[in-house]
């Protein structure tokens, strides 16, 4: 990934990005408390939605995104970290990741 962004992203791949992380649920309770400890952890909440089309495991959807610096060890450690906390907070899953350029300051 992060060579396939150096090769075609319009962004220093080195530099700070807008990262986005996606957990989903079949409800939003669980999300939301998910959001909330994420926000304590200096992750902005982009929105708890609901998925209409989506099948019922995973319905409702979490996006946190943060302004960071990410290498290939510290995204690694970065989506284990959030597999191990989608399930001590019984979320149905912790879906990956986007990435784009950092909103200017």
């Amino acid at each position: 990934m992060f060579d396939s962004m150096r090769r075609d992203a319009p962004w220093n791949v080195d530099g700070p990005l807008l990262w986005g992380y996606y957990f989903s649920n079949s409800t939003p309770e669980p999300l939301k408390q998910a959001a909330s400890h994420l926000e304590s952890m200096g992750y902005r909440i982009e929105d708890i939605s609901e998925r209409p089309n989506a099948s019922t495991p995973t319905r409702w959807r979490l996006h946190i995104e943060r302004v960071e610096v990410q290498t290939v060890d510290s995204l690694d450690a970065r989506n284990h970290e959030f597999y191990e906390l989608a399930a001590k907070m019984n979320l149905y899953s912790y879906d990956g990741m986007d990435v784009g350029s950092a909103p200017p300051n």
